[in-house]
């Protein structure tokens, strides 16, 4: 069921409304009929989607290599977004789409609740993942009008029999295997995090002792969660509370280190072999992965078997009515673009330009290739 969970506007991630900072003397980059995408725009939405540690971990440089195959499909993402965003915009305010205060305070209502009703722990969450509570805020807003867009466009709605045709003919989708569910806490402990911590803070720090004082790091960070295990394990009942002061996975540790049923497959190995092997209300000694150190509780068992269709009915509604939804914004936005007067003052940010550069960089590369053809065919 789970599988299921599909919302409109995270298939539609490209759509997000993310902010800019207009800067003195900025320069235009491209024009969408009366809308001027300016660079500093571009800048900041590069910036948003290349900051991921990931690709520094695999030594792909998004920052300053800005013609590599990387650099250059990031750039065709960044720039088909900015546009697909200017036409939205200029449509929506074309149609006058707005949200209401009240709309506004709903969908904050209802955020919270998902954060067990506590605006605190809702804004401890924003803080952790950097994100200031007047974004937070927009974002809502943003997803909102939308929503209302796409309402504009044509009103979707599936009924019941729709629903148990998609169930009767997907039954493999509403299975599930045997599952756990259990409680951690997690103490953070990458070694390749770390040394990259390493060398943006030193640039002359020897290989010699970026070995060493990872090492000192990883012990550090060991001897701190033996000492929770050895805490949690003398008073089992205490777990939850400890796993809200003391676990460095924000999201779980909200609701006292739990993670709900999980398969044995949604889990990195070591974790997933631990918890299978533990009897209910059983904790285990410190196990390590590539996230760190966890200390596990196992709280239930559940056996493999078929969700029913009364259990599932709510999800496949919301899912089938994502799907229409989705075609429907996709269809409209490619009619907007294909009527729409577009000017791209640097010749670098044109996607036909960038796209002959994405093709040459990946000429010798069959694998690079390979993944620029199903990018492409993602987008059409």
């Amino acid at each position: 069921m789970n599988k299921l969970k599909i919302a409109l506007f995270a298939l539609l991630a490209v759509f997000v409304f993310t902010g800019c900072s207009i800067k003195k003397n900025d320069t235009d980059l491209i024009k969408v009929n009366n809308t001027v995408i300016t660079k500093s725009e571009y800048d900041n939405a590069y910036a948003s989607v290349t900051s991921n540690q990931m690709f520094a971990q695999m030594g792909i440089d998004l920052k300053n290599d800005m013609d590599n195959f990387f650099s250059l499909m990031m750039r065709d993402k960044v720039v088909s977004e900015l546009i697909i965003k200017a036409l939205l915009n200029e449509e929506m305010e074309k149609n006058k789409i707005s949200v209401s205060k009240e709309e506004l305070a709903n969908a904050e209502k209802e955020i919270i609740g998902r954060y067990g009703g506590s605006k605190e722990q809702l804004m401890q969450v924003l803080k952790l993942n950097g994100v200031s509570y007047e974004k937070f805020k927009k974002d809502i807003e943003d997803e909102i009008k939308l929503k209302k867009f796409v309402d504009s466009i044509a009103m979707v709605s599936v009924g019941e029999s729709e629903a148990k045709k998609y169930y009767n003919e997907n039954q493999d989708k509403f299975k599930y295997p045997k599952r756990v569910r259990a409680s951690h806490i997690l103490i953070a402990a990458n070694p390749e995090q770390y040394k990259a911590k390493l060398r943006n803070e030193n640039k002359n720090i020897t290989n010699e002792e970026l070995i060493e004082k990872t090492q000192e790091y990883m012990n550090a960070q060991l001897k701190v969660a033996k000492e929770i295990q050895a805490k949690v394990k003398k008073s089992p009942s205490s777990f939850a509370v400890v796993a809200k002061e003391k676990s460095q996975d924000t999201a779980s540790a909200l609701r006292g280190g739990d993670l709900g049923f999980f398969a044995k497959e949604e889990m990195v190995e070591p974790f997933a072999n631990k918890a299978f092997s533990m009897a209910p209300n059983t904790i285990s000694e410190v196990v390590q992965t590539p996230y760190g150190y966890h200390i596990i509780m196992v709280t239930d068992r559940q056996e493999a078997g078929t969700y029913s269709f009364e259990q599932s009915k709510k999800d496949i509604i919301n899912y089938l009515e994502s799907q229409d939804k989705v075609d429907i914004l996709k269809n409209k936005i490619e009619t907007l673009r294909k009527d729409a007067k577009i000017h791209y003052f640097d010749e670098n940010y044109d996607p036909e330009n960038i796209q002959k550069k994405i093709r040459a960089a990946a000429k010798d590369n069959p694998e690079l290739s390979q993944s620029f053809a199903n990018q492409n065919q993602q987008n059409k």
